[in-house]
């Protein structure tokens, strides 16, 4: 087996840092770091760190993580051709031994999960709690039961992964969704299904790759007993992402996955009911923040809906002039 293992990156050198040395000295044979057009000390930093195992891909323009996905991706497919890829933010890196335990836990996975395309890691925190954002699901309008669930607890306990399924000893499971950290993706199915969609720039690329790898016939399991740990501090209170300018990404991206999960006749109120779970965490903030968040949100929809792609800075414009006044206060 052949594995390869794909940062992202993008002005965050110190977590650059710890994570490179971390995959060097795991087992693994290729690791492809993608910068995206990083403004800070890392263009002067990486290119030193290339070498046989060591990739590094320099792109001219930021691109967000599922741009910088689809590069890395695009290069180890073409350049590589490993068996395996394993994808992680420029914060996330395998616990030691994890990639390891991969290996040789992945033969086994394969006997039990027919056409195997994607395992996931168990993701944490540093501090060894569970990593929230990074905790995979299964698709609820796949499955009736869960679909039930969902609807009587009005949350995501419905169809996420349950927090005992993270035991390094608990038995691996299905899913239908897991996120781009500790993401093993199978050279059939990449070959299958393509790239991530680099346009979405960020959030949702991973749901919408694997709803894409599910609906082409390949398995995913989750790996309990292999490892990552994600430092972020994306989320807030009530889930609302920081900086502010990442709703947008959530929400028009959300409309896909909307879409993508709840197939053409269910779609519509699939969104009604995403639209209000979003409008609903927007109460967490307040003032000229408020204000902005539910701007960001109707932009959002309302791209979503026309299937608009790629960066958008007036979005990103909004943020910063909300983030002033509070900065002041």
């Amino acid at each position: 087996m052949t594995l390869c293992a794909i940062v992202v990156t993008f002005n965050r050198l110190a977590e650059l840092q710890i994570t490179l040395p971390r995959l060097l000295a795991e087992d693994v044979d290729h690791i492809v770091v993608v910068d995206n057009a990083s403004t800070d000390a890392t263009p002067n930093w990486l290119p030193a760190q290339a070498s046989d195992r060591v990739h590094v891909i320099r792109l001219d323009d930021n691109t967000g993580g599922a741009g910088g996905f689809e590069a890395g991706m695009a290069y180890a497919r073409d350049q590589l051709d490993p068996d395996w890829v394993v994808l992680m933010d420029d914060d996330a890196r395998p616990a030691p031994g994890a990639l390891a335990v991969f290996r040789r836990e992945t033969p086994g996975l394969e006997s039990q999960f027919p056409r195997l395309g994607c395992v996931a890691a168990a993701v944490f925190y540093p501090d060894g709690t569970l990593c929230e954002m990074n905790r995979p699901s299964r698709n609820p309008f796949w499955h009736a039961g869960l679909f039930a669930k969902t609807l009587f607890t009005g949350s995501r306990a419905g169809f996420h992964v349950s927090d005992a399924a993270f035991a390094p000893d608990a038995p691996a499971l299905p899913l239908d969704v897991a996120s781009f950290v500790g993401y093993f993706v199978h050279r059939d199915a990449v070959a299958k299904i393509g790239l991530p969609e680099g346009g979405l720039f960020i959030y949702g690329d991973d749901v919408l790759y694997s709803l894409r790898l599910r609906r082409a016939g390949f398995t995913m399991a989750l790996a309990p007993s292999v490892r990552f740990e994600h430092d972020c501090g994306t989320l807030g209170e009530g889930f609302v992402y920081r900086p502010l300018w990442k709703i947008y990404y959530h929400c028009r991206n959300g409309v896909s996955i909307a879409r993508q999960a709840a197939g053409p006749i269910v779609f519509p109120a699939a969104l009604a009911y995403y639209t209000l779970m979003w409008w609903r965490r927007g109460r967490h903030t307040q003032g000229v923040e408020r204000r902005t968040y539910y701007k960001l949100m109707r932009m959002g929809l309302r791209d979503g809906l026309l299937r608009r792609r790629g960066r958008n800075d007036t979005a990103h414009a909004l943020a910063r002039a909300a983030d002033k006044p509070a900065q002041a206060a």
